[in-house]
Parts: C-alpha cells; sequence; structure tokens
C-alpha cells in the first residue's frame, strides 16, 4: 500500500465503484446464442450485431417475465495501476463481461439469484463501447429484447432497469420504445442530460485547480493518449490534494501546492474553501460517514458542536468528493473526445449566487461573512489568479446532440434515489419529478371531463413513483480517543448506488406488479413495498435540482 493510500484511508472504499465498474463471467462472442442448461436455468450468450457480448439466464419455472438490466457508467479508457484508488481498470475487461442483473458489493450475485428463484427470467449486455453510451446501449437493449423473445418464446412481458448511467439508459429506452417494456425501473439515475451532471464535475475540477493546485489541468484535455495521460496526471493531483486536504483537518494549513489562493486566504481554514467548492458544484454534505450533525462526546461539549457544525460538513465534501473525483476528471475526458472539444464554460458562472442560500446554512462552517466574502471574491470573474475555463462552441453543440430524455413518463416508472449520493445527485431523480407533474396534471383534467360526459369518475393511470432512500439523521461513529471512525459500512442513502440485495429484489417485486396494473397507486401497500425497498414515498421532499438547471 503506498504512502498516499495510506493517506487516504479515510476515503470510503466505495470510491473504486464510479457508476457502477462490475464483471460477471466471460461468455462466447458469437451471432446466436448459444445456450446450456444446469441446475434447472438455462444460461445463453452471445453478441448483438454491433458486437456487445450479452447474457440472458432462465429458470425452468420461468413465469414469462423477463428483466432487462444496463449497467452503470464504465471508463472508457484503461488505468494504470500507479493511479490511486481507480487504478489496474482495464476497458477490456469489462467489455468482455456482460451484466443481467445488480451485483450487490460489485461482486454478490444474490439478487441474480433471487430473481431466477421466483421464477423471472434476466438479461443485460456489456454495450458495444464503454464510456458515456447511452444512444448506441439503447440500440443494443431493442435488439437484446428481440432475441431474447426470439430465444424464449414464452416471453409475455419486459420489464427495463438499470443503475446510474444504465438509468438514464432505461428511460431513454422508455421514451424512445415503450411499446418494448410494460414497466421501467430507474436506480441512482442520471437524467435529463449528460450536460448537468458535468457542469457540475466541471464546477468541481476548477474549484479544486483554483483553491488547491493550479497545475491541475481539468479541462481542454489534448487529443488521443497525449489527453489520457494529461487525465491521468490529473487523478493522481486530485487524489494528492485530497490527502494533504484531511491532513489540513487538524492542522489548518493550506496544500502546498495551493498557489496564490493558500497565500490570499491562508486565515481561512483550508477545509471551509473545500465546503465552498463543494457547495457550489452540488457536492452532497453528508457522505458514508459525515452526517453533519454529530460530535464526539456530549451533545452539550464545545468539542461535539465544533466538529458537527465545521469539520463535518468539510469532511462529508472530503470523502464525497473523492468519490467524484473520477468521474469528474475521466468522463470530462470521455465526452471531450467525443465532442471534439472542451465544452465546459464557467466564464458567466455566478458562485456567489449559486451559494446564497448555502451560506447561510452553513455559514460556521464556511467560517462566517468575512471569509465567505474573500472566497467569493478570490473565485470572481475578474480575479487574475482564478481564470475561467471558455468552452467551445462546437464542442458544446456536438455535447448536446447526444441522447437527451423529454422527461415523458411512457410506461409505469419508479426511481430509487439516494439523497446523498455523490456521484449522481438526488436532483436527476427531481428533474424527472418536475417533469412528470404536468403529464399527470393533465391527465387529471381529461379524466375530469370525461366525468361530463359518463358521469363517472375514473382515476387516472399514476405512471411515476420516486422513492427516496434517506440517511439516518444521525450516524457518525467516533473512536475511544474522539477521532472519526469510518471502517463501518457507508450509512444507507449515501455513497452511489449503495443498495441491498433485498432492497433491488423488492423494487424489482414493485415493478412486477408495476407491470402488471400499469399503475403505481401510492396506497398503503405501496408505501410499505417503498419502505422495504429501502426508501420513502414523500410528496413533499424536493431534492435540489443539479446547479446547471440554475442557470
Amino acid at each position: 500500500m503506498s504512502n498516499l493510500t495510506k493517506k487516504l484511508a479515510l476515503i470510503s472504499a466505495s470510491a473504486l465503484v464510479v457508476f457502477g465498474v462490475s464483471a460477471v463471467p466471460t461468455v462466447a462472442n458469437a451471432a446466436d446464442p448459444k445456450c446450456a442448461t444446469a441446475n434447472y436455468i438455462t444460461t445463453c450468450g452471445g453478441a448483438t450485431s454491433d458486437g456487445a457480448l450479452y447474457a440472458m439466464m432462465v429458470p425452468a419455472n420461468f413465469n414469462g417475465t423477463a428483466f432487462i438490466y444496463s449497467h452503470g457508467y464504465r471508463y472508457a479508457v484503461d488505468i494504470p495501476a500507479a493511479v490511486p484508488l481507480v487504478g489496474g481498470y482495464t476497458v477490456a475487461r469489462v467489455t468482455n463481461n456482460p451484466q443481467p442483473a445488480p451485483l450487490v458489493g460489485n461482486s454478490d450475485t444474490t439478487v441474480i439469484k433471487a430473481l431466477l428463484g421466483q421464477g423471472f427470467g434476466i438479461m443485460g449486455s456489456s454495450f458495444p463501447v464503454q464510456g458515456w453510451n447511452a444512444g448506441k446501449a439503447i440500440s443494443t437493449d431493442v435488439e437484446l429484447i428481440g432475441l431474447f423473445k426470439k430465444q424464449f418464446t414464452k416471453t409475455t412481458s419486459v420489464i427495463a432497469w438499470g443503475e446510474s448511467l444504465g438509468g438514464f439508459i432505461t428511460q431513454g429506452l422508455a421514451e424512445q420504445h415503450p411499446e418494448l417494456i410494460n414497466a421501467a425501473g430507474l436506480m441512482c439515475p442520471a437524467l435529463g442530460t449528460v450536460e448537468a451532471e458535468l457542469t457540475g464535475a466541471g464546477d468541481f475540477l476548477w474549484g479544486m485547480k483554483t483553491f488547491f493546485d493550479p497545475s491541475i489541468k481539468g479541462h481542454g484535455y489534448s487529443a488521443g493518449a497525449a489527453g489520457v495521460g494529461e487525465a491521468m496526471q490529473d487523478l493522481v493531483k486530485v487524489f494528492t490534494v485530497a490527502a494533504k486536504l484531511q491532513a489540513s483537518m487538524t492542522t489548518n494549513a493550506w496544500p502546498d501546492t495551493s498557489g496564490a489562493a493558500g497565500k490570499a486566504l491562508a486565515a481561512i481554514p483550508p477545509r471551509s474553501a473545500l465546503l465552498m467548492i463543494g457547495l457550489m458544484s452540488g457536492i452532497p454534505t453528508k457522505s458514508a460517514h459525515f452526517d453533519a450533525t454529530t460530535g464526539p462526546g456530549k451533545k452539550t461539549d464545545a468539542a461535539y458542536t465544533s466538529f458537527a457544525l465545521a469539520a463535518s460538513p468539510a469532511l462529508a465534501v472530503l470523502e464525497n468528493g473523492t468519490q467524484a473525483a473520477a468521474l469528474a476528471v475521466l468522463a470530462t475526458l470521455d465526452l471531450e473526445q467525443q465532442s471534439g472539444g472542451a465544452y465546459f464554460d464557467n466564464t458567466k458562472t455566478d458562485y456567489s449566487a449559486r451559494v446564497a442560500s448555502d451560506a447561510l446554512s452553513f455559514n460556521g462552517a464556511l467560517s462566517g461573512n468575512t471569509a465567505i466574502t474573500g472566497m467569493l471574491s478570490f473565485l470572481n470573474a475578474a480575479n487574475p489568479a482564478a481564470p475561467r475555463w471558455t468552452g467551445s462552441a462546437d464542442a458544446t453543440a456536438k455535447l448536446r446532440g447526444l441522447t437527451q430524455h423529454t422527461g415523458k413518463i411512457n410506461v409505469p416508472t419508479i426511481a430509487l434515489a439516494a439523497t446523498a449520493d455523490p456521484i449522481v445527485p438526488a436532483g436527476n431523480t427531481q428533474w424527472l419529478v418536475d417533469k412528470y407533474a404536468p403529464q399527470l396534471e393533465a391527465a387529471i383534467a381529461t379524466a375530469k371531463k370525461a366525468t361530463e360526459n359518463s358521469g363517472k369518475y375514473v382515476a387516472p393511470k399514476i405512471l411515476f413513483l420516486p422513492i427516496w432512500n434517506n440517511p439516518p439523521a444521525s450516524y457518525t461513529k467516533f473512536t475511544a480517543a474522539g477521532s472519526p471512525n469510518t471502517t463501518p459500512a457507508a450509512a444507507t442513502g449515501t455513497n452511489h448506488c449503495n443498495f441491498t440485495a433485498a432492497q433491488y429484489v423488492n423494487l424489482a417485486n414493485m415493478l412486477v406488479t408495476a407491470a402488471k396494473e400499469g399503475t403505481l397507486k401510492t396506497t398503503s401497500t405501496v408505501r410499505n413495498m417503498a419502505r422495504k425497498a429501502g426508501g420513502v414515498v414523500d410528496s413533499g421532499y424536493r431534492a435540489p435540482l443539479l446547479k446547471f438547471y440554475g442557470e
């Protein structure tokens, strides 16, 4: 273990899993399915016409319902083993590993066994390319559904579900081909437009560069192998800064790489600058181990209050931000290469307006009004020590030409979103909640209009149900010495796609019911099922939209 890795012991091991990188046993690359039956399970493998490897599994007691799973983002480039936390990843390994269902903890096949045990069929592919691949992935899913139905002719319904980017793909499939599926499950989903997600990534990288290491490139990577090398260097730099920021929690010393910011803002604890970056980019202030409410000792102790109000939110941003760094760097590289240049542009971003409400809520953690004013002044576009990034109009146009969502809900759809997800913030799901609201209002108006003729009101079908997975109010643990204890498992409602096997299976059963009934009535039964699926149906809850939508 390197010294850097030891220093990063605070950071959750889930930083290794960005957008659901995972693997299942390889199947043969063949145009037609090759099948074998063992232990009452028929397993088929092959490749779609675009070269994507797929896997199908069907039990002997197949009940006619099949699930098609879309996996999350898998990096588009190999990552050298020397890169901290994410090193050793290879594109070939994941391209050769189709995934037919969610894996718990990146390897546990409990969900697969449970679905097969209930008589459901499952299928999924590796997709033809990795990285942000929504357009190609939707085409692959369409073909795979046809192949499955041809192979298993007793199929009567298909349920699509996916995680993260896979949730984006699933919503795209439901919008473009509703005739192929009967229900859709969106788990920890990215939604709307990838530009919204990448705006947060760009803000985070720009903030890390501006405050803590001006040598971070973060934007405008070179084409080809040179750009890949620049991105790998950036990963090392961001993780190195994270380790230094962790050390600064006790010393209040700015990292020695900070440049002009370290001098101009030396009187302000670097944890406050870190929190400022988190707030302006939309990173949650609750993380796997830091709840922003709990301190060591008794609630009446000064140390308890100081830690809970000042240190905990910054530590949460550090824990979350270190996870988000891999996305910020590697997805930026990926989409810049796809769009032909730099697309992120913050020349007109008003960071003061962006954090105005949060500055009130986190005033103490940001070290007060004077410190807030100082940090925002340093970030001002007029400060030559904090140069903004300019994007290419052509690259932005190409980025916006990639698959986007309309927000139309065509089939019964359930979204399961953690409210403290650092990779895909809950604002993604809120975007879909907002898009569905006028659709439901229009359906209700149509139903009322029909009542004038029939004299009987028939309630419209409810096609969308968001389930919010909230962290507990208090969960931070401390050692006997009063130091934060980060060894417990991540709290529910935190980390990315942090669901249990029971939650996945229960959500699957909710989707089966929705597919049969064609609606998602929020009855007490549905609420109880939602609770078992790891969340609550709360019509009064509103997640903050991604920062992109406020501009």
